[in-house]
């Protein structure tokens, strides 16, 4: 169960930075602020799924969520996104990403472990 209260509170967390971002402005960037918020949206519903779900899904989707906002932000901050070219400052910058790899991690520990409870029974 901790794991799932780890990861759960690592969606949360990300979903947090990306609604004060939006709030703070990213609201009005085309595409971008359509992504922040249902960003916001997405991180919350997956962590309540973490917690009150066991199964094998929502591990998935936090991999997933962990993964495409990642990716999502080192896109940004290599080649562009959408006109938007992000840097690696700042402490919202820092608490995302540390918070995106607990969703990798920790979602995809949850699915192995969804998977061996399978093969087992």
């Amino acid at each position: 169960m901790w794991l799932r209260i780890v990861t759960a509170a690592a969606a949360l967390v990300s979903a947090v930075v990306h609604l004060v971002l939006w709030v703070d402005g990213y609201r009005e960037i085309s595409v971008i602020g359509s992504a922040f918020l249902l960003n916001a949206v997405a991180g919350t519903v997956i962590a309540l799924l973490l917690l009150v779900w066991r199964h094998w899904v929502p591990g998935f989707l936090a991999a997933g969520f962990g993964a495409s906002t990642l990716g999502a932000f080192v896109l940004s901050a290599t080649v562009g996104l959408f006109g938007v070219h992000e840097r690696w400052t700042g402490g919202w910058v820092l608490t995302a990403a540390a918070s995106e790899v607990v969703c990798i991690v920790g979602g995809l520990l949850l699915v192995r472990a969804s998977w061996i409870r399978r093969v087992s029974a």
